[in-house]
């Protein structure tokens, strides 16, 4: 059977009529704009704060199609990626008869977001080397399997998946397959969203929050066919991304050299960092990452957390993870950061 979208998006959605908003209903140039009720006197922080921003946020667009190389069209920015994810149930998962898979260990919050769209989640676990189990993935599958999940780096583990694993999954599955590159900056691996001519069930999710440093303005991004993002297009809210965020987000985006020249210190700090953390006797593995993060098995990772919490250090404790048992996971941080854990963790041991 080949790929439909038709027959996967929920009825109620194919009919649903959008809010339309003036600046949605008008074209053409403007200079007094009285059709949103909105503050004519201006705000308090500047004037362009009391207008509406760009619902479609095109400028955006325009300047990631640009760093991309993907059409504006193919592109859709949310309130973060915990938007698209939720968006993307909203459109394509009946609540209380579709399901979903996800293969922990994983992001979190496809599994939360599935709860709330009350949507049945089938988990299938990584490999003990935390790679896709692509037959038990697609044995998983029915005909109320409407969406897979695939991280990749994958948090919290931090590799990548083998791309023919994923390759065989978007060949043999004819629901969606979301692939979320959060941490795709940091990585060797060429991003997916290249493949979007070549499968129309593909939506890859990227973010502005990591290797751009963006966290704070909340901007999820999200590469598709324009039949996919003309659906998010309808469903989301009028207004989902705020001026603030569009503005500064789009002078982060001129300013590629800083940001590259970023990515490249992470991933020498990491490379640091594992290499150091090798040294103590009570690491017993890191696993490999191409992330802005690594995966470490400690003997006691509730100690080793509670030992750096209390002197004021955070990192993530995975330890009930499935098949993280005893492992936290450490952002890299800047070489003054990674120093004053290092030099905590060299007091941890003697």
């Amino acid at each position: 059977m080949e790929f439909s979208l038709d027959t996967l998006v929920r009825d109620n959605i194919k009919n649903l009529k959008p809010y339309s908003s003036a600046r949605h209903e008008f074209t053409g140039k403007a200079s007094v704009f009285l059709d949103a009720n909105e503050n004519a006197y201006g705000s308090p922080l500047a004037e362009k704060f009391n207008r509406y921003p760009d619902p479609l946020q095109w400028q955006l667009k325009f300047q990631l199609a640009r760093i991309k190389g993907v059409p504006a069209e193919n592109i859709f920015i949310g309130n973060g990626s915990d938007e698209v994810i939720d968006l993307a149930f909203r459109i394509f998962c009946n609540p209380g008869t579709d399901n979903i898979i996800i293969c922990p260990p994983t992001y979190g919050m496809y599994e939360v977001s599935a709860d709330i769209n009350d949507v049945a989640i089938k988990k299938v676990n990584l490999t003990d080397d935390f790679q896709l189990d692509v037959e038990g993935i697609l044995n998983a599958v029915d005909e109320h399997t409407k969406l897979i999940f695939i991280c990749s780096p994958n948090n919290p583990t931090g590799n990548s998946m083998r791309r023919e694993d994923v390759e065989i999954l978007l060949n043999n599955f004819n629901g969606i397959i979301l692939i979320d590159e959060a941490y795709i900056n940091y990585s060797k691996q060429k991003s997916f969203i290249q493949e979007l001519t070549e499968y129309p069930n593909l939506i890859v999710m990227q973010t502005l929050s990591k290797a751009w440093g963006l966290a704070a303005l909340r901007l999820g991004l999200c590469y598709a066919s324009m039949d996919i993002i003309d659906i998010f297009n309808k469903v989301k809210p009028p207004y989902n991304v705020n001026e603030a965020s569009q503005q500064l987000g789009l002078e982060a985006l001129q300013d590629t050299d800083t940001v590259n020249s970023w990515i490249k210190e992470v991933v020498t700090e990491r490379e640091n960092l594992v290499q150091t953390l090798r040294q103590f006797s009570f690491v017993e593995n890191i696993y490999p990452s191409d992330a802005n993060f690594i995966l470490v098995k400690v003997q006691d990772a509730n100690a080793l957390y509670n030992y750096l919490s209390a002197n004021e250090v955070i990192v993530r404790n995975r330890h009930k993870d499935v098949n993280c048992s005893n492992c936290l996971r450490f952002t890299i941080g800047t070489p003054e950061e990674n120093s004053i854990v290092l030099n905590l963790l060299k007091q941890y041991q003697s």
